[in-house]
């Protein structure tokens, strides 16, 4: 139930790998951009998403602990695909459309004051189960 794709939910990081999408460098004539880099970025993650998540619901979960794992890996996806497809994609459109900082920040600035704290309660009550399921079942995680 990897959810590595979306540990950076809600921070700065996730903002600025959007917005680095945009970057060009003068001297540097391949790094032109045609203007659509960043929602092609934030598209590429919604397919991978969608791909994580219907790979969730077609395993087979038997015992307590992996439909509880399940459920809330599914539940963790169903929450941000939709923030994904409509709030980063907007924004997406903003670093594409080369919007003025002000204007971006105030746009993650809401994304992350909207929807951080439940992610984190989703997120945080996932990593617990999966500890604990490591734990009782020997298996070797890094966590980090």
């Amino acid at each position: 139930m990897n959810t590595n794709t979306i540990a950076d939910f809600g921070t700065p990081t996730l903002a600025k790998s959007i917005n680095d999408q945009t970057v060009e460098f003068a001297d540097i004539p391949s790094s032109k951009k045609k203007g659509n880099e960043a929602q092609e970025f934030v598209n590429y993650k919604i397919l991978y998403m969608d791909k994580s998540i219907k790979d969730i619901k077609d395993l087979s979960a038997s015992g307590d602990d992996r439909k509880d794992i399940k459920a809330k890996s599914i539940a963790l996806y169903e929450f941000v695909i939709p923030i994904y497809k409509n709030e980063y994609m907007a924004y997406a459109k903003l670093c594409d459309n080369k919007g003025s900082q002000a204007q971006k920040e105030q746009m993650i600035q809401a994304i992350e004051q909207q929807y951080n704290a439940e992610f984190e309660r989703k997120y945080g009550a996932l990593l617990e189960s999966g500890k604990k399921f490591a734990a009782d079942n020997d298996l070797n995680v890094n966590w980090d």
